[in-house]
């Protein structure tokens, strides 16, 4: 391939020449040989389909590219990302963005679109970038083919995929498997395969994409469809297994009825020829199928110092097949065979393989669907699970150095969850936000735009635009509907899902049992004559269609430390080239997450009082240099409009304080953001939060809450003595109320886990004397052993004194008292990894000690589908509150506002959260919730959200890393 380019080139340069200074230099001297590959998949419904195309330096490094090709029918581009897309007649352009146009050799760009069709969806033959045809090099391609069970197959469907490669000149390096286009493993030893675990129904395209050692590559294609589940089924359990090499595991395997005689049940191995599976057959009989049968899965000693994995398909006439994935655990690297090692895989493959992805592959916010907390369903998801799932594909990238789970889920973030440009069409066009007061209470909303209120200057816009050519934002928006349960669908077309929407709009009162759902892009097709924006914001005029996202900056934050870690853990395996790519894109995300740190409407920080007095500030006047509780954005939807506004939040809370993800991006020279102003923004942020920390921290060690630029959201006056930071106003339970936000012990796990991983890899003085602190009181209100119990609810009093940078003083008059107890699953993980990280550096003992009990007992609370505890939701009672006056509790919508929701529910004064989610009622667990309604018990839920497993397999993995001898 790069011979046939370099002949090429060599063409071009006859062809013309460049004077410079006298001397002439032969046209593009200065210029890369190209070289490129392309694999371009697409996912077809109606005469709709995505396209996600992968283009593959192969040549000299470049700086920029374009890619061109013709489609063969009637296709047309309707909206495309990563890319700046463009289409004439049947010809497609592509050209790199900003920040994605260097490409060294080996490099690659992911980029697609969104298109539609009619008749046949045949797929571009030749694609070329800057000129140069794709492919057809002297070497000749590999061959590859992709076999797909025959089925039936029906959800939750394992469907084990297997390829056969050749390289007629030469060897095949590595075999890629994808699944509705989005690369789902990478397997570089024959025999290739890998399963698709716990499909739900749906239709479903693989390909298997083979590449030889000069990197050209060939690919193979199939579909099918799995089937909603309708009569009886095999069952395992687990679903996957971690084996030791050397030892073995054990599979129970049974049947979901009794079946009318016997069963034989076959099973077979395809992957690691390590790992093997007896017996070869079972019998399931009308005795046994409900306790089922033992099958052993055992991996053979080795002198490699790689694990492997397997698929052991279980096959039964009148059964769709069954698989389980089998992954060998090595024991030739150090900590290969420590029993936390093992834990973590064996919780990483429940995790894959139990329903907690979409068939998009994007990660709900639990396995159940009836859980009503920040999100109000449990199928949608947010950016913190998006965030979570980085985080455990670079822990499974450190053990099994298969580093294309990470960059998969960076590209469905990528996808789904940061806006694209046509999700944000107008970003770039000029427009600051107007002022409109928060309010304590929802029924004072809609709250009325102000206008004539001095808002600051937005101090990034320009710079980010300049640096990436593009007004759009590059940050998660929050809240996800992963299967369109409301029916919003895209911009109100009501079908696309994953769909963008939005719930909390009014004041720090509103619990999630007051909001009301609403599209993130408002069209007016659902809710009242004005969509749902009135029910928020009241204007002069009429209100404008309109699009507007909201990021959590803490789970931005998360995703920069979760790509540090696996930059750090690839490089060491030799392997930075494989997460270089992503890791890039997380530094432009710390470029955009600087929005976090300025005033919500820019205004002067430190002691602003009065919405009108209070002055707009221009520069960096506005930044308060935290990660606050959102950064917002939004703008004009009808074409004929063309503006856009930026906002960033007054409230900070510590909990969503990140000084690792800010050290990393100034200190890691491949996380340092682009833009000319970010590395010193993020290196006065670390001593901004560090000293935030410090200041919060009680005379017991347990963090308080926040601090606030805006009074009341409003830039009241408050209380006469409140303490300040930096003329920032001391708040005990910062943003919301209902419960209060520092009530829960979550936010001070999750966050001191950041300051335990800071003082790991760098020994920060003020980090560990925060950890001193904080690690003995934690450890004073924990209980280990069978009967284990961690903090769970505190009690604030006092406040802290007044911030002096040059002279801090303890804060003898903040105090906290742990008030209830519990055994939250996902808490108790982050809390143990806290522990481990701060023992690992200090060598504390009782921290070490703390936390392995923790993890044991969380161990001992193993099920099939993870780890859990059985939760009482008193709280469901609120199903049905309808808006009480009195209290402030209930659905508030005002007095003559109606409207519905796109499945008919109407919204109106006197509904209640059930009244406008109607189709609760058709959950499975919804009749435990309806006799609690009717007087019966407290009901009580298992649960299995994403985050909390995503943890806990994150602290089995970070004790075998760090405590490899136990």
């Amino acid at each position: 391939m790069r011979q046939l380019a370099r002949r090429r080139r060599v063409a071009i340069i006859a062809a013309a020449a460049l004077a410079a200074g006298g001397v002439t230099l032969p046209a593009g001297a200065a210029q890369a040989a190209p070289a490129c590959d392309v694999v371009y998949a697409t996912n077809d419904w109606n005469t709709g389909f995505s396209a996600n195309v992968t283009i593959r330096n192969l040549g000299d490094p470049v700086t920029g590219w374009t890619l061109t090709f013709a489609f063969p029918g009637n296709q047309r581009v309707t909206q495309g990302w990563s890319a700046r897309w463009s289409q004439t007649g049947n010809q497609v352009t592509a050209t790199n963005e900003s920040w994605n146009g260097n490409l060294g050799t080996g490099a690659s760009a992911n980029i697609g679109f969104n298109g539609s069709y009619t008749g046949t969806n045949a797929k571009p033959t030749s694609f070329a970038v800057n000129g140069v045809t794709c492919g057809g090099a002297a070497q000749q391609p590999p061959t590859v083919g992709l076999t797909v069970p025959a089925g039936p197959f029906q959800a939750p469907a394992d469907v084990p995929l297997t390829a056969t490669a050749t390289d007629p000149d030469g060897t095949v390096s590595k075999v890629e498997f994808y699944r509705n286009g989005l690369l789902v493993n990478t397997d570089t030893t024959a025999p290739y395969a890998y399963t698709l675990d716990d499909l739900p129904a749906g239709a479903y395209t693989v390909q298997a994409k083979a590449y030889d050692n000069t990197n050209l590559s060939a690919t193979a294609e199939r579909s099918f469809t799995v089937s909603p589940a309708a009569g009886p089924t095999l069952i395992a359990t687990p679903s996957a297994v971690t084996v030791a090499e050397g030892g073995s595991s054990t599979v129970n395997l049974k049947l979901s009825a009794a079946p009318t005689g016997t069963v034989p049940v076959t099973l077979t191995r395809t992957g690691d020829a390590d790992i093997t599976v007896a017996p070869a057959t079972v019998s399931l009989t009308p005795s046994n199928w409900n306790t089922g049968v033992t099958v052993t899965v055992a991996a053979a000693e080795d002198a490699d110092t790689a694990g492997g994995t397997a698929t052991v398909t279980a096959s039964a006439t009148g059964y769709a097949p069954l698989a389980v994935t089998a992954t060998e655990v090595d024991n030739d690297v150090p900590g290969g065979d420590n029993v936390y090692t093992a834990r973590f895989l064996d919780q990483y493959n429940k995790i894959k393989n139990s329903g907690y992805f979409s068939p998009e592959g994007v990660p709900y916010h639990s396995v159940e669907t009836l859980i009503v907390e920040a999100p109000d369903h449990g199928h949608e998801t947010t950016s913190e699970a998006f965030s979570f799932w980085l985080w455990l594909e670079a822990q499974y990238g450190r053990v099994t150095q298969n580093w294309a789970p990470f960059n998969n889920a960076w590209t469905v973030m990528e996808k789904y969850i940061i806006p694209n440009h046509s999700d944000q069409p107008t970003a770039g066009a000029p427009g600051t936000p107007q002022y409109a007061a928060e309010h304590d209470l929802p029924s004072q909303y809609p709250s009325v735009l102000e206008p004539s209120v001095p808002v600051g200057q937005d101090p990034l816009r320009g710079e980010l635009q300049n640096t990436y050519g593009t007004g759009d934002i590059y940050g998660m928006h929050w809240l996800l509907d992963v299967d369109n349960t409301y029916g919003f669908g895209r911009c109100g077309n009501g079908t696309t899902k994953p769909a963008y929407i939005n719930t909390f709009q009014r004041g720090t009162q509103e619990s999630v049992w007051e909001t009301v759902p609403q599209p993130s892009c408002d069209t007016f097709a659902h809710g009242g004559p004005n969509g749902y924006l009135d029910l928020f914001i009241k204007e002069s005029g009429a209100s404008a269609k309109q699009w507007k996202y909201t990021n959590a900056p803490d789970a931005d934050a998360r995703a920069v430390q979760a790509a540090y870690w696996a930059l750090t853990w690839a490089k060491a395996q030799g392997k930075q080239a494989d997460v270089a790519a992503t890791v890039a894109k997380a530094a432009k995300m710390g470029d955009y997450l600087r929005y976090a740190m300025f005033d919500k409407y820019f205004k002067r920080i430190g002691n602003c009082v009065g919405a009108s007095a209070c002055p707009a500030a221009s520069g960096k006047d506005s930044a308060h240099y935290l990660l606050s509780w959102y950064y917002a954005w939004g703008g004009a939807y009808d074409a004929g409009q063309n503006w856009s506004w930026r906002i960033g939040s007054s409230h900070n809370h510590f909990g969503y304080q990140n000084p690792f993800a800010a050290w990393a991006l100034t200190n890691t020279p491949e996380l340092k953001p682009a833009s000319p102003t970010a590395v010193a923004d993020w290196t006065k942020s670390f001593e901004r939060q560090l000293e935030f920390y410090t200041w919060l921290q009680s005379a017991e060690g347990g963090i308080a809450g926040g601090a606030t630029n805006s009074w009341g959201g409003n830039y009241g006056q408050p209380p006469a003595g409140t303490s300040t930071f930096y003329g920032m106003f001391y708040d005990v339970d910062p943003v919301y109320n209902d419960p209060p936000s520092n009530q829960w012990f979550g936010m001070q796990a999750w966050s001191m886990q950041r300051i335990a991983e800071l003082y790991l890899q760098t020994g920060n003085a003020k980090a560990k004397a925060l950890l001193d602190k904080w690690v003995p009181w934690a450890i004073a209100n924990t209980t280990v052993g069978a009967n284990w119990s961690i903090p769970s609810d505190m009690r604030w009093t006092g406040q802290p004194t007044t911030w002096n940078p040059a002279n801090p003083q303890p804060n003898t008059n903040l105090h906290v008292e742990v008030t209830v107890k519990g055994q939250d699953v996902g808490v108790a993980a982050a809390y143990a990894r806290t522990l481990i990280a701060y023992a690992s550096k200090s060598g504390n003992v009782a921290a070490k000690n703390t936390a392995k009990g923790l993890l044991d007992g969380l161990y001992a609370a193993s099920d099939a589908k993870g780890v859990s505890k059985p939760e009482k939701r008193g709280d469901y009672r609120r199903f049905d509150d309808t808006y009480d006056a009195a209290t402030g509790q209930g659905t508030y919508i005002p007095p003559g506002w109606t409207g519905k929701m796109p499945n008919g529910d109407t919204i109106a004064a006197g509904k209640s959260f059930l009244d406008i989610r109607s189709s609760y009622k058709n959950d499975p667990d919804w009749p435990k919730v309806q006799a609690y309604l009717n007087g019966g018990p407290e009901p009580t839920f298992t649960y299995h959200r994403f985050w909390a497993q995503a943890d806990v397999a994150m602290a089995y993995a970070d004790y075998g890393n760090l405590f490899p001898n136990g």
